[in-house]
């Protein structure tokens, strides 16, 4: 595993020396940094193309990495322009290769001569890549007046009447902002009175009937009491339907266990109520416990 932790001599003093590298005279890039009064720095730079060294005339391939002087040559625009100077491997001879901005490429300035790879779109049947200016064709001032007559026209009657109603719409929302925002403020406290009402009438109802606090009540709302009338109705109907639907069959029973007793005539039925009433009274008068003789001696 790395070490992460620094040896601090006894005679290292933060405010005299700020860091390490003062203590010890180095810079934080090491070597890399040896010419950095001049304002190069070393740094590791790979060939964007294939090359012929000037001082051997052999061939570098494209991607051929080395460790390259780098220094600010000048700027287009903002852009900074820098230039690589490295060493060929196989000779004692240097080159240069700059940056270029304003195509987005690598330039051979000295010491080497790059291999044209380079192709043309043009010659292909495209178009050009880098061409920012273009090809000035023959200038036809019939055809610039015509422009310019359709554009003057294209301004006047569509550009500045939208630029004039986009003006007005801002000053219609923009001329008084404390009343806009007062009147936005007043309606949003109405709902929000609203709202806070709603939440207690329905905070109400789910303790007037048990119910759970995370159920959500319908809107007492036109629609939702129409809804509500209608499925009332609807289980009315079916309620009368399934109770119509048992008259038939209790009627029925009534009948089939009317007709399964036998018929008796009056006489009959008086001879038997008699005669239950007679054996019910015997039955009493059984049960009942003879008086005790010494009680009706005296």
């Amino acid at each position: 595993m790395q070490g992460f932790n620094k040896y601090y001599p006894p005679d290292y003093d933060p405010d005299k020396h700020e860091s390490l590298n003062a203590y010890r005279g180095k810079h934080a890039l090491g070597d890399r940094a040896r010419k950095l009064d001049k304002g190069i720095l070393i740094t590791r730079f790979e060939l964007p193309f294939n090359i012929w060294c000037g001082t051997c005339n052999n061939h570098i391939g494209m991607g051929v990495r080395y460790n390259a002087e780098k220094k600010k040559v000048g700027a287009y625009y903002s852009t900074p322009i820098y230039s690589f100077r490295c060493k060929c491997h196989l000779c004692d001879g240097w080159f240069e290769i700059q940056t270029d901005p304003k195509n987005t490429r690598y330039v051979v300035v000295s010491g080497a001569r790059q291999k044209d790879e380079d192709w043309d779109p043009e010659e292909n049947g495209g178009f050009a890549i880098h061409d920012t200016e273009g090809k000035a064709g023959i200038a036809d001032p019939l055809v610039a007046l015509e422009k310019t007559t359709e554009a003057q026209n294209h301004v006047a009657k569509v550009q500045i009447p939208r630029i004039e109603a986009l003006q007005g719409v801002s000053d219609h929302y923009n001329n008084d902002p404390y009343a806009l925002s007062s009147m936005v403020r007043k309606r949003f406290r109405a709902e929000k009175k609203i709202e806070a009402q709603k939440r207690a009438d329905d905070d109400t109802i789910k303790g007037k009937y048990g119910l759970p606090e995370e159920l959500k009540l319908v809107e007492d709302d036109a629609e939702a009491k129409h809804q509500a009338r209608d499925e009332w109705a609807r289980a009315r109907m079916d309620y009368e339907a399934e109770r119509n639907g048992k008259r038939p069959r209790l009627s029925i029973l009534s009948s089939s266990g009317s007709q399964s007793r036998p018929t008796l005539d009056p006489v009959s039925s008086l001879k038997a109520r008699i005669l239950d009433n007679t054996r019910r009274s015997s039955i009493l008068a059984s049960k009942r416990k003879p008086p005790d003789r010494r009680v009706l001696l005296k």
